[in-house]
């Protein structure tokens, strides 16, 4: 029977990071993937739907082509060749994931990894069972598409955005995408710039449950209604199907939207079937997350739990920086603990959002007096020449300290600026650093600059933010 010192269960960003820096720091390592090796985020989420969002904005751009003096026809989008560019995206990283894997040493088994004990795994595969031993072991098995109940899906006509992204795009133009969250805001402009007639339905307002500013929020859907793209509110689905060819969905009143095909957004759950976790102390919650304390460690001492499976921050960022965790946990005192506000968050629609730390409600629940900088990019000679000056960047300090509490960037490359402002734990460092670091000109990040530097002129920090 092999022994390892990790074994992870579950192959996308979380489980690789943890399979890489486990490698990294000498230990002996498996990986276990019971289907397609990158798990959600590379095949049917963030990776192909970035590569998506970077095809719609090049159609959106074009609207101010001639201005620029580049003439010529016009574009427009082609959504199954768009899906076939994607899926050349993924398998390139697909390979280069797992031959670095291979090349660290790693040992990767494809099959279905269950728990026989806190220290035992089977894997079923297609030539058997192999069962080893491990002193410590990660859950990284992600999510499934959670659907509401009126949902009945069908090949082709009602789908989830795993069969959109594993079977290709189906025929017809009039598609209805429901759901209110991060998905369904990001596909509704997507697919709209890839040339189909969206029909989008919400039950609650748009990213409601998120915390990004009111100014945040209204500049996107400004910048969606500018494109004409708004989402019927109120409208929770209770049933669905096919007639005549047409895909549609109904409500409890019995109102129907139609169209060629039908895409449910509506959320993940997390994925815990067939782990055996029955054979150990592990606990799942009534929503059926898996129960971890701070550390990420589960009731089974040894065995730690990752990214999806834990929620309720359901994204790869958080995938990442949980593994990075876990694996020091695992090597070092097992002090460190999780903190996922200071995790990047991101929506990538008409415009991009990306936010980091508190907001004022709960920076003054903390008993922070939170102060708040300011720069738009209306004004930014980087934005003008790029056409596209919406959004801006505003950053939250602590009033006594100069303490970083939170930043928020909406516009063009947000998902890049936010980097700046989670550099470090030091978190009374930062704003001094981006203020005493030399930059490129023109940027977009010379903004932050400015929205600190504002901020330490109107609420007298100079003394914590320009000391060097």
């Amino acid at each position: 029977m092999k022994e390892f010192d990790i074994v992870i269960i579950g192959s996308g960003p979380g489980g690789y990071r943890a399979a890489v820096l486990g490698a990294l720091r000498g230990k002996k390592v498996a990986i276990i993937e019971k289907d397609t090796w990158g798990g959600t985020c590379l095949n049917r989420g963030c990776v192909p739907k970035k590569d998506w969002h970077e095809t719609a904005k090049w159609i959106e751009n074009s609207r101010h082509f001639a201005g620029r003096g580049i003439v010529g026809a016009a574009l427009r989008g082609d959504m199954a060749q768009a899906w076939q560019h994607q899926r050349k995206v993924v398998e390139t990283v697909r390979e280069s994931y797992t031959d670095y894997l291979k090349r660290l040493g790693v040992q990767l088994y494809q099959g279905l990894g269950s728990y026989r004990s806190a220290h035992e795994i089977a894997i079923q595969t297609n030539a058997g069972e192999e069962i080893i031993q491990t002193h410590s072991s990660v859950i990284a098995t992600g999510s499934v598409p959670h659907l509401p109940q009126g949902a009945q899906l069908q090949a082709g006509k009602i789908l989830h955005s795993d069969m959109l992204f594993d079977d290709g795009v189906p025929a017809g133009d009039r598609v209805i995408i429901v759901g209110g969250g991060v998905i369904g805001t990001e596909f509704a402009y997507i697919f709209t710039q890839l040339g189909k007639e969206v029909r989008w339905l919400v039950n609650s307002a748009p990213l409601h449950h998120l915390r990004y500013s009111p100014q945040a929020k209204d500049a996107l859907m400004d910048a969606l209604k500018e494109l004409q793209i708004e989402a019927r509110h109120g409208f929770a689905v209770s049933d669905s199907g096919v007639d005549d060819g047409k895909a549609w969905v109904a409500n409890a009143a019995g109102e129907r939207e139609s169209g060629d095909w039908v895409l449910f957004a509506t959320g993940r759950s997390a994925h815990t079937a067939g782990l055996g976790l029955e054979n150990t102390q592990v606990a799942t919650d009534e929503l059926g997350f898996v129960q971890t304390n701070a550390h990420l460690e589960t009731a089974e001492s040894g065995i730690y739990a990752i990214g999806d499976v834990v929620g309720p921050y359901m994204n790869a960022n958080q995938a990442l920086a949980d593994a990075t965790l876990v694996i020091d946990n695992i090597l070092g005192d097992n002090c460190r603990e999780r903190s996922p506000l200071w995790v990047p968050e991101l929506v990538y629609s008409a415009v991009e959002l990306a936010r980091i730390g508190m907001d004022e409600d709960a920076a003054e629940d903390e008993g922070f007096e939170p102060a708040v900088g300011f720069a738009a990019f209306e004004t930014s000679p980087r934005a003008l020449g790029q056409d596209d000056t919406r959004g801006f960047a505003r950053i939250l300090a602590d009033m006594d300290s100069g303490e970083l509490l939170g930043g928020e960037i909406v516009g063009r490359d947000a998902g890049e600026l936010i980097h700046l402002l989670s550099q470090g734990s030091d978190r009374e460092e930062i704003l001094r650093r981006i203020a005493n670091s030399p930059v490129n000109h023109p940027t977009r990040a010379e903004e932050l600059l400015n929205a600190t530097e504002t901020l330490a002129a109107r609420w007298g920090l100079g003394e914590f933010i320009f000391a060097e």
